[in-house]
């Protein structure tokens, strides 16, 4: 009996040390996976920890910069309350409707901006204004109103592109470095003009075209009586430009047409059965009601033309503001051939913002341009290319 006792105390103690050893182990075991717990929750703390402080920062910045804009907040909601009883816009409407002139972009502008402070940017006629604004922008003269218009289009909460040259000048920012705002080739090419100027993309009625009969019989006669005066060049980043002293008109038929400014590219826009000159010369002009008229002149490799000479000598070769040449006198119409024998079309302005509405010239007789003079020119490609006929009919006398 004693000998059972014994075994089965044996026995039992042998349990119990098991026990003690495996309770051992699980508890070293728990510790352990607990020390791995609590070492992930005080990265994590520490992770959260740091996305607070970046957070506590950002937040005191943007208490500093609302501080900062509250007074023009508070400024703006003043003006905006003088002018939310409608009388000023509808003064101003009336005004521009009792005007003789055309409605300029600068005055479009005007408009959209009354609207915007008397109806608010919701009101569908304050979108439309400032999008004739931009439409009826012309680019070479017209940055500010394309700026001011764009960015007002932003603020009414429309989805535009907004022109680097605009957000540089409105962040007043001059880090002596210029973005290109268009080009004629890669992403800013004329493929993709239409983004920040949806008439480039969409118009029906775009310039330049591929002349090609049959031709209808055109009425128009053209009459040119360009003045001398001083040399005035742009480069513009895009072309030369010459701009042009009042006094230089175009006749067509009885309407007349003031020469504002003649410009270059290479090769030419238009092109004749398919094919291009090496260059072509647009002149531009405008008559009092605001109506665009372009005679264009197809230079062709040749003999060395000697007002071209002079151009290509005084031109600047970056891209600046107009130089007047001290001494040096020009006549655009020695650029012109002896017939104005022309073909004639409804287009656009071949650059951005495609503002359509502009009659084309093209004329028949070419001139000549040396091959050097050609190579010369400081764009080796600024052409758009043709566009879509969408039914139009092309003239010829």
């Amino acid at each position: 009996m004693k000998k059972y006792l014994r075994l089965i105390l044996e026995v039992l103690l042998g349990l119990l040390l098991a026990g003690a050893i495996a309770f051992g182990y699980w508890s070293y075991s728990g510790k352990k996976h607990i020390q791995h717990e609590l070492a992930d929750a005080t990265e994590v703390r520490d992770e959260a920890q740091e996305e607070v402080d970046k957070l506590a920062q950002e937040l005191e910045e943007a208490k500093e910069k609302l501080a900062k804009t509250e007074p023009a907040a508070v400024q703006m909601a003043a003006m905006r309350g003088s002018f939310e009883n409608g009388v000023v816009l509808q003064d101003y409407e009336a005004f521009i409707k009792s005007l003789k002139g055309p409605m300029t972009s600068e005055r479009q502008l005007g408009l959209g901006a009354l609207r915007m402070l008397s109806k608010g940017a919701e009101d569908p006629d304050t979108v439309s204004a400032f999008e004739k604004a931009l439409e009826m922008a012309e680019w070479s003269s017209r940055l500010k109103s394309i700026c001011a218009a764009q960015n007002a289009l932003v603020a009414a909460g429309q989805k535009v592109k907004v022109l680097s040259d605009c957000a540089e000048a409105a962040e007043k920012k001059g880090h002596g470095k210029k973005h290109a705002h268009w080009d004629y080739s890669g992403e800013m090419g004329p493929q993709h003009w239409g983004d920040e100027f949806p008439t480039c993309g969409n118009g029906q009625k775009q310039a330049p075209l591929n002349i090609v009969g049959p031709f209808e019989k055109s009425k128009d006669v053209l009459t040119v009586n360009y003045k001398e005066g001083p040399l005035k060049l742009l480069n513009n980043g895009h072309t030369i430009q010459v701009n042009v002293e009042p006094g230089s008109t175009l006749k067509i038929n009885k309407a007349v047409y003031n020469l504002l400014q003649f410009h270059f590219h290479r090769p030419s826009e238009e092109q004749i059965d398919g094919k291009p000159m090496a260059m072509v010369a647009h002149f531009v002009h405008k008559s009092d009601d605001g109506k665009l008229a372009v005679v264009g002149v197809l230079l062709n490799e040749g003999k060395e033309h000697p007002l071209i000479k002079t151009l290509w000598d005084k031109a600047p070769r970056s891209e600046g503001p107009e130089v007047t040449v001290a001494g040096v006198k020009i006549n655009p119409q020695d650029l012109l051939p002896a017939s104005l024998s022309h073909y004639s079309y409804e287009g656009s302005l071949t650059t951005p913002p495609c503002t359509e509405g502009v009659t084309f010239y093209i004329l028949k007789t070419t001139v000549d341009i040396g091959k050097k003079q050609v190579n010369d020119f400081p764009f080796k490609h600024n052409a758009r290319p043709v566009q879509p006929a969408n039914g139009r009919k092309i003239s010829a006398n």
